[in-house]
């Protein structure tokens, strides 16, 4: 079984034999494989009317459990976007009724965005058609095949993610 990367190393093999080019077999098909990823996404999600970033936003609120509420802060550090751009994300998220601000009841200045009822019914769909179509995505897969893979991966994420730190 061959793919596009395949052709892609064995051009860069040819051209530059001096070059130790193994890197690039994994990273170029995990950039690859997030072209595809989301592709898959944006149509899962679009089926329910939301776009990549109400997901994220409306999903971060959802996994909060009841009350289904976090600040802005905890809304950042789980989306990884900016102030400003979270506050415009929030208004327009307002807007669609799929959240609203309240105060904080420990902190005056403070404000919760809490999911609605229709948030949260609209994160639910789309992540019942998101679940589908990853299950798909790895259909070819046996269960501790899945399981070896999320290792390599969860290994490679820590290390990078140390690396950054």
């Amino acid at each position: 079984m061959h793919d596009e990367v395949d052709e892609i190393l064995a051009a860069w093999k040819r051209e530059r034999p001096d070059l130790a080019i193994g890197p690039m077999e994994l990273w170029s098909r995990i950039k690859r494989l997030d072209q595809y990823l989301d592709m898959a996404r944006r149509s899962a999600y679009a089926e329910h009317g939301l776009e990549v970033w109400e997901f994220d936003v409306l999903a971060a609120l959802r996994r909060a459990g009841e009350p289904y509420r976090l600040t802005p802060g905890q809304l950042l550090k789980q989306t990884h976007v900016t102030s400003g751009t979270m506050t415009n994300r929030v208004d327009r998220l307002v807007e669609r009724g799929f959240v609203t601000r309240e105060s904080h009841p420990d902190d005056g200045r403070g404000v919760l965005v809490v999911l609605t009822k229709s948030g949260r019914q609209r994160v639910d769909a789309a992540l019942d058609s998101l679940l589908a179509t990853e299950e798909s995505l790895l259909q070819r897969f046996s269960p501790e095949r899945r399981d070896r893979l999320a290792d390599d991966l969860r290994t490679l994420l820590v290390a990078q993610a140390e690396q950054a730190s």
